[in-house]
């Protein structure tokens, strides 16, 4: 007999178990709420009848990466979760070298376009349970890097990708992305990809503010923002006329603050239509940093109120955008790409896109009032990864959990019920 630290012993079992009996929660929300038809609907049927379907390819690939995983490889536990696939009825799942192989022909066909469609139903459903129609849209550029045979180097250095990504702030959700090479500027087409997000809205809605760094500081994008009464608060750039436009500000119109100092003038670009506010935060001094002058952030800007409103508005960004990108790829796993080819990359990034929706919907709708700060990492310790054995009984399958937590798992299940038969009731 082994020694052992610890006076317990190990069996094996041959009862269909999960390690995930919280993502059964989450399965069957999608299931619920017409995921499987959606994809039926607008994704390409396989190219012959023993061929896997849409739905075999993507909900693995949604629930591996809403539970935790991160590669194509992570896809085996999923496989091997007899459980969780008996409870979803996920019956054949294609392998891991099958699921590379459809995000390769996803990213070069029509699929993608397809998964763009299917994600714009999941923005519709999130839409429908807010009592708002007017949204504000954070778009930013985030750097992945990837050691892939067709990245490029980035103007950060490294070879990898630059998607862009916009999020409309009020909802919490990812409207738009646009998976880019490593060498595409932050600043590219931004006004384009502006009307590509209001383009996905639902009908009766639409974007009345717009916020982004400075890589959106472009004449164009200020112009159709005062022509079609879009508010507007944009990350400036300290050239030449910013700086002079500084110098004149008098030293009695700065706000002092403990940390900073704000004031504001008046500020053009060549091409801009209409002069707009400019805000400018002065830091202090600077010494140890080889040069002793001021450092400065300008905001361009056209939204009423203090400057101190406008910079607090401003700075929501860092939540929604900034936070929400890292939510992305640090929470879904797309801080790493899987495949060597960019147009499959792209594929895997819109998965993601979509399970972190699919997960802001669940939360939303399904879970109570005391969840709703918290992060995917937190939910997957607290409810996701939280084990279940799977028992027949009656006829039916039934999944048993700890006593502690038997009474949440069922009014999540009832509320997610409720929320799909009277939306009312969310």
């Amino acid at each position: 007999m082994a020694r052992t630290v610890l006076p317990f012993k190990l069996a094996a079992t041959e009862e269909p178990m999960t390690a995930h009996a919280g993502l059964v929660l989450q399965g069957e929300f999608i299931r619920g709420l017409g995921f499987h038809r959606w994809l039926e609907q607008e994704m390409p049927k396989p190219g012959s009848k023993r061929g896997y379907t849409a739905v075999q390819h993507v909900l693995p690939f949604i629930l591996m990466l809403t539970g935790g995983g991160r590669s194509l490889e992570d896809l085996r536990m999923i496989h091997g979760d007899r459980g969780l696939r008996q409870l979803l009825q996920l019956n054949a799942l294609p392998g891991t070298d099958a699921a590379g192989d459809w995000l390769r022909r996803t990213g070069d066909g029509p699929g993608l376009a397809g998964l763009d469609r299917v994600n714009r139903r999941v923005i519709a459903q999130r839409l429908r349970k807010l009592e708002r129609r007017n949204h504000t849209l954070d778009i930013d550029a985030t750097q992945i890097i990837a050691e892939k045979r067709d990245a490029a180097w980035t103007y950060k250095g490294e070879r990898g990708y630059m998607p862009m990504v916009g999020h409309l702030a009020e909802a919490e959700v990812v409207i738009h992305d646009d998976f880019r090479a490593g060498n595409v500027a932050p600043a590219s087409a931004n006004l384009d990809f502006i009307k590509a997000c209001e383009a996905r809205l639902p009908k009766g809605h639409g974007l009345t503010a717009v916020r982004a760094d400075s890589a959106s500081y472009q004449a164009d994008l200020f112009n159709d923002c005062e022509q079609t009464g879009k508010t507007f608060a944009i990350g400036g750039r300290l050239d030449a006329p910013t700086l002079a436009a500084i110098a004149a500000i008098p030293e009695s119109a700065w706000t002092h603050y403990a940390d900073c100092a704000v004031a504001e003038t008046v500020h053009s670009m060549e091409q801009t239509d209409k002069a707009f506010r400019l805000i400018v935060v002065r830091y202090p001094h600077q010494a140890d940093l080889l040069e002793d002058r001021p450092r400065y952030h300008v905001i361009a800007s056209n939204r009423t109120g203090s400057a101190a409103d406008v910079l607090i508005w401003y700075r929501q960004r860092g939540e929604h955008s900034e936070n929400g990108i890292k939510e992305l790829k640090i929470g879904f796993g797309m801080e790493r790409m899987p495949c060597g080819q960019e147009s499959a990359n792209a594929a895997f990034f819109r998965l993601g896109v979509i399970a972190h929706n699919l997960f802001v919907l669940f939360k939303c709708s399904a879970l109570g009032e005391g969840w709703q700060r918290h992060r995917v990492a937190t939910v997957r310790w607290r409810l996701f990864q939280i084990p279940g054995r799977i028992v027949r009984h009656a006829g039916a399958w039934v999944l048993k959990v700890a006593a502690h937590v038997a009474a949440d798992f069922a009014t999540i299940r009832s509320r997610a019920y409720n929320c799909m038969h009277d939306p009312a009731s969310c």
